[in-house]
């Protein structure tokens, strides 16, 4: 993999530790995402098959090869997201989270897409991720743009967003084939200089969160 393209990194905040996914995350990968079923499906790309197979150790062989080689071609930036335990001991995997559709030079934009084990939901852990990885994006990786696209049904996933009152931007009509349908996705997008005057993405999330309700 090529360094100068801001990957493989590894990035964390408190507990949150985002790193490059491993061949041995195969069993834990599959455990968590044959448990949330339910929570996932509907939200992701139509599978090519039943869960359970297009969930198993075997996929995952797959699944990490294609992530490796578009990580290769700095295509994309993947990420296991893990809790470290605060009395210490193993991490816990609990999500993932990308940078794809990498482009450079004049664009220099990404898509980020991402899922959490519903155990792990509602707890700041995402919006921390996505504020790690954007930051790494303008940082080292020297974007300048990175969308994030929500069906508007998806409430959870939108909640991260808006935590980190990242900007909404277009609405995008039949824009993924997925759960069975073409559905419309809500189309979210920060730029370097939508945070610059926060110090960084992170920065703005630990004072939202540090400030009361109105």
């Amino acid at each position: 993999m090529n360094r100068a393209f801001g990957y493989p990194a590894v990035l964390s905040d408190g507990p949150v530790l985002l790193r490059p996914y491993l061949r041995s995350d195969a069993q834990v990968w599959s455990e968590v995402r044959q448990l949330n079923q339910r929570w996932l499906a509907p939200w992701e790309a139509t599978p090519i098959g039943p869960w359970a197979q297009m969930n198993s150790t075997a996929a995952f062989k797959q699944v990490y090869k294609g992530l490796r080689a578009a990580a290769k071609e700095g295509e994309a930036m993947p990420f296991a997201i893990c809790l470290r335990p605060p009395e210490g001991g193993p991490e816990r995997f609990v999500g993932h989270i990308n940078l794809g559709n990498i482009v450079r030079r004049a664009f220099a934009s990404a898509y980020c897409g991402y899922w959490i084990d519903s155990r792990a939901a509602g707890q700041g852990i995402m919006p921390t991720a996505l504020a790690l990885v954007v930051d790494h994006a303008f940082n080292a990786a020297g974007l300048h743009r990175v969308e994030i696209n929500i069906r508007p049904e998806n409430k959870a996933s939108r909640r991260v967003v808006e935590k980190l009152e990242i900007r909404e931007e277009a609405y995008h009509p039949h824009y993924m084939f997925i759960d069975g349908a073409w559905r419309d996705h809500i189309g979210y997008a920060v730029t370097v200089e939508d945070i610059v005057s926060d110090g960084g993405l992170l920065r703005r999330w630990h004072r939202l969160r540090s400030t009361p309700p109105q």
